[in-house]
């Protein structure tokens, strides 16, 4: 398994489109499980600081990732770019793998 990770900042106006949109049933997650290796979204919201996020897409490998994002690219330019205006800002953290 691999996990990805992303951080967003998000608005106190934002909060719930934003939630929609970026969790287990939000709009990503129906995109990634149009491709075979996908497992599922976390969405995880700091205690300390109410506008910081962070997902964790779950793919079963690399290899299922990688072959999603070519085959699904202008779809998901099409979110990323819908998506915009939820964030203030983010970031991709990088890409995890389980250990043990």
């Amino acid at each position: 398994m691999i996990y990805i990770l992303w951080e967003f900042t998000v608005a106190p106006e934002r909060v719930a489109a934003f939630e929609g949109a970026y969790g287990g049933d939000g709009v990503w997650a129906r995109l990634f499980r149009l491709a075979p290796g996908y497992r599922e979204t976390v969405l995880v919201k700091d205690k300390d600081r109410s506008d910081r996020y962070l997902t964790i897409d779950v793919w079963e490998d690399r290899d299922s990732y990688l072959r999603f994002k070519d085959r699904f690219a202008g779809d998901y330019e099409i979110i990323d770019k819908d998506c915009e205006q939820l964030t203030g800002g983010e970031r991709q953290i990088g890409t995890f793998e389980r250990l043990g």
